[in-house]
């Protein structure tokens, strides 16, 4: 796929739901990119750091703190780092808050794993370009 082959892409992975987040990482590992599973907000909030190659792949509906809560947490810590929105959940007050807040995508779960790659590669090789 363009744009992955000079250095692996790091995909984080933020999502309360263990075996979301295992398949999740399993399909990246397949597709030759770098999971970084969390399965709480707080834990990646503390970890995070901006690159040029990566991107954040982020739930919607968590306990503790929502994904709108931590795009904003991002927002206010100036972390410039894509974000793809999945939730279970799709209306309207969803994917317009999640896009006021920045998210670049919203894919509603059960994601198609090519859909979800695609996404990937898209917002990973648009941020490279900025």
């Amino acid at each position: 796929m363009v744009g992955w082959a000079a250095q692996t892409a790091i995909v984080y992975i933020v999502d309360d739901d263990r075996d979301v987040r295992q398949a999740f990482a399993r399909l990246m590992r397949a597709a030759g990119l770098e999971p970084r599973p969390y399965d709480c907000a707080e834990e990646f909030l503390a970890e995070v750091c901006e690159s040029p190659r990566a991107c954040l792949l982020l739930d919607i509906a968590m306990p503790n703190m929502t994904g709108p809560q931590v795009q904003a947490r991002l927002n206010e810590g100036s972390i410039h780092l894509p974000v793809i929105a999945v939730s279970a959940r799709d209306d309207e007050e969803i994917r317009s808050w999640t896009r006021r807040l920045g998210a670049r995508m919203f894919l509603r779960k059960p994601v198609d794993d090519q859909a979800l790659l695609d996404a990937i590669n898209w917002v990973i090789d648009h941020q490279a370009v900025k």
